[in-house]
Protein backbone atom coordinates (compact mmCIF):
# COMPACT_ATOMS: atom_id res chain seq x y z
CA UNK A 1 0.00 0.00 0.00
CA UNK A 2 1.28 3.58 -1.11
CA UNK A 3 1.32 6.23 1.53
CA UNK A 4 -0.29 9.27 0.23
CA UNK A 5 1.17 12.73 0.46
CA UNK A 6 -0.26 14.85 3.39
CA UNK A 7 -1.70 18.66 2.36
CA UNK A 8 1.37 21.21 2.63
CA UNK A 9 1.01 24.70 2.78
CA UNK A 10 4.58 26.27 2.60
CA UNK A 11 4.79 30.14 3.50
CA UNK A 12 6.59 32.69 1.38
CA UNK A 13 8.95 33.43 4.50
CA UNK A 14 10.16 29.96 4.76
CA UNK A 15 12.14 29.26 0.79
CA UNK A 16 15.44 29.99 1.06
CA UNK A 17 17.01 31.42 -2.20
CA UNK A 18 20.15 30.51 -3.54
CA UNK A 19 22.59 31.65 -6.16
CA UNK A 20 22.97 28.92 -9.18
CA UNK A 21 26.44 28.12 -9.75
CA UNK A 22 26.98 28.61 -13.16
CA UNK A 23 24.33 31.49 -13.55
CA UNK A 24 25.46 35.56 -13.03
CA UNK A 25 22.21 37.06 -11.49
CA UNK A 26 19.97 33.97 -10.81
CA UNK A 27 18.98 32.59 -8.24
CA UNK A 28 16.85 29.26 -6.88
CA UNK A 29 13.98 28.89 -4.50
CA UNK A 30 12.39 25.40 -4.19
CA UNK A 31 9.10 26.02 -3.38
CA UNK A 32 7.42 22.38 -3.23
CA UNK A 33 9.24 18.96 -3.98
CA UNK A 34 9.55 15.65 -2.90
CA UNK A 35 11.54 16.60 0.41
CA UNK A 36 8.16 18.34 1.20
CA UNK A 37 6.38 14.99 0.44
CA UNK A 38 5.38 15.88 -3.53
CA UNK A 39 4.86 12.01 -5.43
CA UNK A 40 5.62 13.51 -8.67
CA UNK A 41 6.91 17.05 -9.17
CA UNK A 42 9.14 19.62 -7.54
CA UNK A 43 7.83 23.50 -8.53
CA UNK A 44 11.02 26.16 -8.35
CA UNK A 45 11.41 29.58 -8.21
CA UNK A 46 13.78 31.39 -10.32
CA UNK A 47 14.64 34.87 -10.23
CA UNK A 48 17.16 36.95 -12.91
CA UNK A 49 18.22 40.08 -11.72
CA UNK A 50 19.05 42.76 -14.88
CA UNK A 51 21.85 41.79 -16.90
CA UNK A 52 22.11 38.33 -15.26
CA UNK A 53 22.82 36.14 -18.22
CA UNK A 54 22.54 31.66 -17.84
CA UNK A 55 24.88 29.84 -20.08
CA UNK A 56 23.71 27.41 -22.83
CA UNK A 57 23.06 24.47 -20.94
CA UNK A 58 20.99 20.84 -21.14
CA UNK A 59 18.88 19.15 -18.39
CA UNK A 60 17.85 15.35 -18.19
CA UNK A 61 14.65 16.40 -17.59
CA UNK A 62 11.92 18.22 -19.31
CA UNK A 63 10.50 21.93 -18.07
CA UNK A 64 7.37 23.60 -17.97
CA UNK A 65 7.75 27.30 -16.86
CA UNK A 66 5.41 30.38 -16.30
CA UNK A 67 7.09 33.85 -15.95
CA UNK A 68 6.03 35.77 -12.69
CA UNK A 69 7.66 39.30 -13.78
CA UNK A 70 9.79 41.02 -15.86
CA UNK A 71 10.91 40.41 -19.34
CA UNK A 72 14.16 38.23 -20.66
CA UNK A 73 15.00 36.58 -23.43
CA UNK A 74 15.33 32.90 -23.32
CA UNK A 75 17.19 30.46 -25.72
CA UNK A 76 15.78 27.14 -26.76
CA UNK A 77 17.63 25.30 -29.29
CA UNK A 78 18.34 27.65 -32.50
CA UNK A 79 15.27 30.20 -31.60
CA UNK A 80 15.35 32.99 -29.03
CA UNK A 81 12.12 34.21 -27.45
CA UNK A 82 11.37 37.99 -25.65
CA UNK A 83 9.16 36.39 -22.23
CA UNK A 84 6.91 38.47 -19.92
CA UNK A 85 5.06 37.85 -17.46
CA UNK A 86 1.83 35.27 -18.12
CA UNK A 87 3.99 33.86 -20.68
CA UNK A 88 4.28 30.02 -20.42
CA UNK A 89 7.41 27.61 -22.04
CA UNK A 90 7.83 24.11 -22.68
CA UNK A 91 11.81 22.80 -22.43
CA UNK A 92 11.98 19.66 -23.54
CA UNK A 93 14.04 17.19 -22.10
CA UNK A 94 17.86 17.32 -23.59
CA UNK A 95 17.59 20.55 -25.49
CA UNK A 96 19.89 23.37 -25.42
CA UNK A 97 18.64 26.25 -23.08
CA UNK A 98 19.66 29.84 -21.79
CA UNK A 99 18.85 32.75 -20.65
CA UNK A 100 19.64 36.72 -20.47
CA UNK A 101 18.04 39.91 -18.83
CA UNK A 102 18.96 42.38 -20.19
CA UNK A 103 16.00 45.00 -18.97
CA UNK A 104 16.23 47.17 -16.33
CA UNK A 105 13.54 44.98 -13.95
CA UNK A 106 14.04 41.70 -12.33
CA UNK A 107 12.73 38.91 -13.99
CA UNK A 108 11.18 35.50 -12.29
CA UNK A 109 9.41 32.38 -13.11
CA UNK A 110 8.39 29.32 -11.90
CA UNK A 111 10.00 25.63 -13.22
CA UNK A 112 8.43 22.43 -12.38
CA UNK A 113 10.05 19.63 -12.93
CA UNK A 114 9.40 16.15 -12.95
CA UNK A 115 10.84 14.50 -9.13
CA UNK A 116 14.34 12.52 -9.12
CA UNK A 117 17.36 13.40 -10.90
CA UNK A 118 18.44 15.92 -13.10
CA UNK A 119 21.90 15.90 -14.57
CA UNK A 120 22.85 19.68 -15.98
CA UNK A 121 25.41 19.79 -18.48
CA UNK A 122 26.94 23.07 -19.62
CA UNK A 123 27.35 23.32 -23.38
CA UNK A 124 29.33 26.20 -24.16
Amino acid sequence: MTAHPSPLVRRAEDITYEPVGAADGMAKGVLISEAEGAPHFAIRRFTLDPGASVPKHTNEVEHEQYVLAGEYVVGIGDEEYTVAAGDSLLIPAGTVHWYRNEGDEPGAFLCAVPNGDDTISLTE
